[in-house]
């Protein structure tokens, strides 16, 4: 659906896009993450064709996005973050217009308008004025405008910004939904929806693409340190010296809880230290309540990534 191949943009000064490639395949889900200021937006105008590349090529179901700009828009949805609507128009009257606009045949209209509504919760307010309506409910006027013409390709720029959490539970289900007929480019800044929508993410910094993989694949890759999280009833002195005897400990925190417990944060080159611990907690006579291996979340490999600025080797 989409191939980017040696993506390059230069600004006066600056390079925000550095000779990145990648593909999506049709009917994939992917998350488009990076900090502020990584090349991220700048990608997204290329490959929706709003902004020219330096050098490079994108394609979009077959079409290069430079040489064919008009047939290629037709086969995109996008929604910016900030969607600008006509504020004083209803709904229904703002969706009638856009389905204009993309071409949507004068017969169908009707229908797409409708069938984008009711996909997007707007159906109860299609003659609001867009204008008197919510931040959220803005954002999913937004969204039914992206949709509007039955693109093959949805790129979402923070999609559930302004949403409550339940809406935000919406729009995830509706965008799973969205992946059976179309294929979507979700960028946005919430990683834990990222997280349970997307099956592959791409992760860009400094105008470089640092990781394309799933998240549990790339916590495989990433995975060259243990955290271990305990909870030990002890004199805090003797469970910091006992703990970071240990030869395969690398960092301790520790902070005090109720009663005389302590939650301990380990951070060791090996699982293994779960045992030595229990072992150390037997020896001292030290009450143990919890001791569990911590996953490393997709905020600790954004973090890890961006702080890298490259995937260590398989």
């Amino acid at each position: 659906m989409i191939k980017v191949k040696n993506l390059v943009k230069h600004f006066p000064g600056h390079r925000a896009v550095n000779d990145i490639s990648f593909e999506i395949q049709r009917g994939e889900i992917v998350g488009f993450l990076g900090p502020n200021g990584a090349g991220k937006t700048t990608t997204m105008r290329m490959l929706t064709g709003f902004l020219y590349p330096t050098s490079g090529t994108v394609e979009i179901a077959g079409c290069n996005v430079f040489d064919n700009p008009v047939e290629t828009r037709r086969k995109i949805g996008y929604m910016p973050e900030s969607c600008p609507l006509y504020t004083e128009l209803r709904v229904h009257e703002y969706l009638t217009y856009r389905a204009r606009i993309k071409g949507v045949p004068r017969n169908k209209i009707r229908e797409r308008r409708d069938t984008v509504m009711e996909l997007c919760g707007l159906t109860h307010m299609n003659k609001r004025i867009i204008g008197q309506l919510s931040k959220g409910y803005r954002q999913r006027v937004g969204l039914a405008d992206s949709l509007i013409h039955d693109p093959d390709l949805l790129i979402l720029d923070e999609p559930t910004a302004g949403l409550d959490p339940g809406q935000i539970r919406e729009v995830r289900e509706l965008i799973r939904r969205l992946a059976e007929r179309h294929t979507l480019l979700l960028s946005t800044h919430i990683l834990p929806e990222v997280e349970m929508t997307c099956p592959r993410i791409l992760i860009i910094n400094k105008g470089k693409l640092v990781a394309s993989d799933s998240p549990q694949q790339l916590q495989r890759r990433l995975e060259g340190e243990t955290r271990i999280v305990a909870e030990i009833s002890g004199a805090t002195e003797n469970i910091i010296a006992a703990i970071k005897a240990m030869n395969i400990v690398e960092e301790v925190t520790v902070t005090p809880l109720t009663d005389g417990w302590h939650s301990c944060c380990i951070n060791a080159v090996s699982p293994e230290i779960r045992t030595q611990i229990f072992e150390c907690a037997v020896k001292n006579g030290w009450k143990l309540r919890e001791l569990h291996l911590e996953s490393r979340s997709l905020e600790d490999i954004f973090v890890s990534l961006v702080n890298s600025e490259e995937l260590p080797e398989q």
